[in-house]
């Protein structure tokens, strides 16, 4: 099988010497050829035939290396922005251990999104026949807003905001595809509605069209 070799160089190694660094970097592919041939002639010893493979490129420093042969890694040291709302369309459902205390305090919201993690949530923040008459909310879409996620739990917790309604009809999934994105869709202030002509009906003047590009 192929191998990858890691290195990662820092300020230490300038320090110590490019040339230590090297020396080692050749002892490490030298045992893992080693390896590799050892394991080989077991594997011919015990009847298993292999075909033969193109050797890569013979480099003791893995930064001569051609691109195609290095696996690039990294990783995130800051958030600068948070881009997702928090919010996701999706059911609610009872936990299935009934025998655990999380069972008494929370309910499980599945999103509708894979991509949003599985969420716990309040079984205060449910309808009240929602313990007693799960299969009534199996179909109704709900809104949920993740407010937390702890590193050693595999689900986010969160707070239901509102019902929507019955999944498949146009009104809910609406609502809740521009909330998910933060959509502000509410009426418009009386302020923002005495920018409009008051005068109706109104027709754009000829003085206004006459200095105007008409895109209709």
């Amino acid at each position: 099988p192929d191998v990858i070799i890691e290195a990662q160089f820092d300020d230490n190694d300038a320090e110590h010497g490019q040339d230590h660094l090297q020396d080692m970097l050749t002892d490490d592919i030298k045992k893992l050829s080693l390896d590799t041939g050892e394991k080989g002639k077991a594997a011919g010893v015990a009847g298993v035939h292999r075909a033969k493979q193109d050797d890569g490129p013979k480099v003791s420093d893995p930064r001569l290396l051609p691109d195609e042969f290095l696996q690039r890694t990294a990783k995130v040291v800051y958030i600068l922005e948070k881009k997702h709302s928090r919010a996701a369309t999706g059911f609610i459902k009872l936990l299935a251990d009934r025998n655990s205390e999380l069972f008494k305090r929370c309910a499980m919201f599945s999103p509708v999104d894979h991509r949003v993690p599985r969420v716990y949530v309040p079984l205060a923040d449910c309808p009240p026949d929602f313990v007693t008459k799960p299969e009534a909310y199996s179909q109704t879409l709900f809104i949920c807003r993740i407010v937390d996620w702890k590193e050693d739990s595999n689900f986010a917790s969160g707070q239901l905001c509102k019902s929507l309604g019955q999944a498949g009809e146009i009104e809910p999934e609406s609502e809740g595809i521009l909330t998910e994105y933060g959509v502000d869709f509410s009426d418009f202030s009386p302020e923002v509605l005495e920018c409009l002509p008051q005068n109706l009906p109104w027709v754009i003047s000829p003085g206004e069209l006459a200095k105007r590009r008409d895109l209709r």
